[in-house]
């Protein structure tokens, strides 16, 4: 960025931030420890999250749920800002999938995610960029963004726009040079208008000098002229920059070569006229396949995560979002609870009334745990009739009472979905709830949890079922 040190007094004052908030690329910036500390808008935008969602978590939270190209869920270890972590390297071109249930939808991204490290505090960070497949990219640092970018970037300072002179060029990128023939050093301190000629559009120009005059941001397609007096369109994004005391001090103008499209415009037109209804015909077939072929492909996602009954997680992934909990336990300084829920008697409502009437139970118990359990606890059916469930709790001496309001709100779901008197599918039933709870101080598996969470359970079925039971290290 040898054209950068010309007029480094220039530069001084442009916010390469601003750039950043307004480029198709994500940006993610994490603490050494994977604490997400800066996220730009494009990035909330492609993981479907807010910035108070994003900004705090870390690696290890569940939201995340990462698959490879071939669609394997990705250990958190496999994560990119771990593995960069882990190896102290950078790590480039990684293709990552972003499970989104709340969507119904996968997105797909490419993925670098280097190391920068403050020479001023000597701390450690770890910059990850995010690009959808069709927007791929090697960058790493606001400069480098801007430098590397495909479309043409130049800032002039703002102060004087008026003709011939200004606005001066204080900064061009690597795209301008090679579109216009162009050195950085042969144009900064000249004026962009050294690239119009007299066929272009003056009403457009006119249209561009208003709003400048204005601090305003505009957009506009127009004719320029190569050094070598090459004509080539650019559809033209002008924007205002402000300093720290939110003065406009400078204009970046992003820029894109649309010159194949603007100029064969017609022709394609007049080409595509004899073929419009097959090409209609045609694009209806394959829009109607990829529709297809997506929602297959969302069908098979979900089927590797999802109770086809009760539309709750099944037992692998249950049991890997309860993992998951276990690590946040000891951070958050919060007890961790683990309950086993069995349906009562499961076997004589099947023998007694057929299938379909345990199937309508199942489901009717997994909609009460939905709608009761808060989002963030994890549900799933283990097997048969057997349900697990995992929650955080400040207080642990309230995870008996919520469990037994949990069956009271059982009870009254059925009394509001109590069937007709000729219909014998939806029958009355009741469940017994083993639980063991462990806080921040105490460690333990998960294997460990779940067997002494059955152990209360089976101690709730021996004394008459219907009740819950928190196990105390005697069962």
């Amino acid at each position: 960025m040898d054209h950068l040190k010309h007029n480094n007094t220039g530069l001084a004052n442009i916010d390469f931030a601003r750039l950043i908030d307004t480029a198709g690329i994500g940006v993610i910036v994490h603490q050494w420890d994977t604490t997400v500390v800066y996220a730009n808008p494009t990035a909330l935008t492609m993981l479907n999250l807010s910035y108070e969602q994003l900004i705090g978590s870390v690696a290890v939270d569940p939201q995340w749920h990462l698959i490879d190209e071939h669609h394997k869920q990705l250990h958190v270890s496999e994560f990119p800002v771990n593995k960069v972590k882990s190896s102290e390297s950078s790590l480039y071109g990684e293709v990552v999938g972003v499970l989104d249930f709340k969507h119904d939808d996968t997105k797909w991204f490419k993925v670098n995610a280097v190391i920068e490290k403050s020479s001023e505090s000597g701390m450690a960070f770890i910059v990850v960029t995010l690009y959808a497949l069709e927007n791929i990219g090697s960058l790493f640092s606001f400069e480098q963004i801007v430098q590397s970018a495909g479309d043409i970037i130049i800032v002039t300072e703002a102060d004087d726009i008026e003709e011939p002179s200004g606005p001066k060029i204080v900064y061009v990128n690597n795209a301008f040079e090679r579109l216009t023939g162009y050195s950085a050093k042969e144009v900064i301190g000249d004026t962009p208008r050294l690239l119009q000629g007299k066929f272009t559009d003056k009403a457009a120009r006119d249209r561009i000098k208003t709003s400048l005059e204005k601090k305003q941001a505009v957009r506009e397609t127009l004719l320029n002229y190569t050094k070598s007096g090459q004509p080539y369109f650019i559809d033209m994004n002008i924007i205002p920059l402000k300093n720290r005391n939110g003065e406009v001090t400078h204009f970046a103008a992003i820029e894109r070569d649309v010159t194949e499209q603007t100029f064969y415009a017609e022709q394609l037109e007049k080409r595509n006229r004899d073929l419009k209804q097959l090409k209609e015909n045609l694009q209806d077939v394959v829009r109607q396949r990829t529709v297809d072929l997506i929602a297959a492909n969302r069908k098979l996602q979900r089927l590797a995560y999802y109770d086809v009954l009760t539309d709750v997680p099944n037992r692998r992934y249950f049991l890997e979002m309860s993992n998951s909990f276990l690590s946040l336990t000891r951070r958050n300084g919060q007890s961790l609870a683990v309950a086993m829920i069995d349906v009562d008697d499961f076997k004589s409502i099947n023998d007694q009334f057929g299938h379909a009437a345990g199937d309508a139970s199942l489901h009717l118990l997994a909609c009460c745990m939905k709608d009761f359990f808060r989002a963030e606890d994890i549900i799933g059916r283990l097997g048969g009739e057997e349900f697990g469930l995992t929650m955080l709790f400040d207080n642990p001496a309230k995870v008996v009472s919520t469990l037994q309001r949990f069956q009271q709100k059982l009870a009254e779901r059925f009394e509001q979905e109590r069937p007709s008197a000729d219909s014998v599918t939806l029958q009355p039933f009741t469940v017994s709830i083993g639980v063991c709870v462990i806080d921040a101080e105490q460690t333990g598996e998960l294997d460990t949890l779940l067997k002494c969470a059955d152990n209360a359970l089976y101690q709730v079925k021996h004394q008459g079922k219907n009740a819950v039971i928190l196990y105390d290290g005697t069962q």
